[in-house]
């Protein structure tokens, strides 16, 4: 693993953090992530994303490896009554050029030990069917809990299915 990623607990974006962000966004989607959005991303359409994910129930981390942001997480805890026991990984995101290099499990550990903390017991989460990212999360423990065809668009219009997994903490 990579000792020189700093993870930080995001709790407002200024315009610098903003921009930076957009610009992952965007890099990951272009090299064929599955995380909401088609390519071409605008940045106009990647600022508006990230003005509304900083609130009430949603926790952000950026990893940095020399002040440059790599990566990012979302937890999303979830506020109904008889849902305050789970949340919901969001948009775990590596920069192309930084992937293998632990990034995403020293994200994935920080927010499950997060979820912890919020007393938290089980996580959920989706990804495409066939994207690396399933074979990431299988081996931290998460397991199949189903799959929904046709649920995504990939930039030739084909639709893929997700997979959902959930992880008991």
């Amino acid at each position: 693993m990579n000792t020189n990623i700093r993870l930080t607990l995001v709790e407002s974006l200024d315009t610098e953090l903003e921009l930076s962000l957009s610009r992952l966004l965007i890099s990951v989607v272009e090299d064929g992530a599955s995380i909401g959005f088609l390519p071409p991303v605008k940045h106009e359409e990647a600022h508006l994303y990230w003005q509304n994910v900083i609130q009430p129930g949603t926790m952000l981390w950026i990893a940095k490896e020399k002040d440059i942001i790599v990566g990012t997480i979302q937890l999303q805890l979830a506020s109904k009554a008889n849902a305050r026991h789970r949340a919901e990984m969001a948009k775990l995101m590596v920069h192309p050029e930084h992937r293998r290099k632990g990034i995403a499990g020293l994200l994935l550990s920080t927010a499950e030990a997060a979820a912890v903390s919020e007393a938290r017991e089980l996580i959920v989460l989706d990804t495409r069917e066939g994207d690396p990212s399933n074979i990431l999360y299988q081996s931290r423990g998460y397991i199949e809990g189903g799959r929904i065809p046709y649920y995504v668009r990939s930039a030739n219009g084909e639709l893929h299915a997700t997979v959902i997994y959930y992880k008991k903490l």
